[in-house]
């Protein structure tokens, strides 16, 4: 039987007090807001706790909040495939230094995850193996996800035949 969200979220808060933010919970869906800083402990926790084991990252995503609160979120989505329980975690980072610890070494499918967060939003993963682009070509300029990204884009002569035929 799944672990209650209310013991889920005291037995994480107990363990980093000063690191949990916020704690909501929305049609049984578990949210822990913490401080970038502290993701990859809190990470390493959650999977190695024996209560908790939260043995597989289901999705990392970013989101852009820059318009309403100033902010790029990182959202981590995990599930124990032992103890049938989920848990969203979520790491807020400034736009003008979008940067947060990688956690590969928790999860290794971190690692396409993050290059995917790292092409899209321009959030970079301190400590990520190969921080390279994985959806984008190399001379791609700018980060299609984020609000500020312009709606006609604005992707290099290069890709012009292929994306915009009507504008050669």
């Amino acid at each position: 039987m799944p672990m209650k969200n209310e013991d889920l979220a005291a037995l994480i808060k107990t363990k980093f007090p000063e690191a949990i933010m916020s704690i909501a919970s929305f049609r049984n869906e578990l949210t822990l807001t913490v401080k970038k800083d502290a993701v990859a402990e809190i990470a390493q926790f959650l999977k190695k706790n024996e209560a908790l084991d939260f043995n597989f990252l289901s999705d990392l995503c970013g989101v852009d909040r820059i318009e309403t609160d100033n902010v790029f979120d990182v959202v981590y989505h995990l599930y124990s495939l032992s103890k049938n329980h989920r848990l969203r975690l979520k790491a807020s980072v400034s736009p003008d230094a979008p940067s947060l610890p990688t956690v590969t070494g928790v999860w290794k499918t971190a690692n396409w995850h993050e290059r995917e967060t790292y092409d899209m939003f321009g959030i970079t993963f301190e400590g990520h193996p190969d921080l390279r682009k994985i959806l984008t070509p190399e001379d791609f300029e700018g980060h299609p996800l984020r609000k500020d990204y312009p709606l006609d884009g604005r992707q290099p002569a290069t890709l012009r035949d292929i994306y915009r035929k009507d504008e050669a």
